[in-house]
């Protein structure tokens, strides 16, 4: 199936023309940013981050203890 167009209702045709810059047309986006409204929106998050906003120290345990079961298992597998 081919790639639909960003900007149209087509398929792509590869016309780059979604790849210049809003601000200034005559250059290709170097996604700074500043054509966004509210940049909060497009704002980025570290998996670091996301663990300590949203996993428990428990959970983190219990994720810690499976994946050594399962390194072990893996081991296991290789020797035998």
């Amino acid at each position: 199936m081919a790639e639909r167009c960003e900007l149209y209702d087509r398929e792509c045709i590869d016309c780059g023309e979604c790849d210049l810059c809003d601000l200034d047309p005559s250059k290709h986006c170097d996604d700074c940013g500043r054509c966004i409204e509210e940049p909060e929106d497009y704002r980025s998050i570290t998996v670091e981050d996301f663990f300590k906003q949203n996993v428990t120290k428990e959970q983190l345990k219990r994720m810690e203890k499976k994946l050594l079961e399962r390194q072990a298992e893996i081991e296991g597998k290789q020797k035998g």
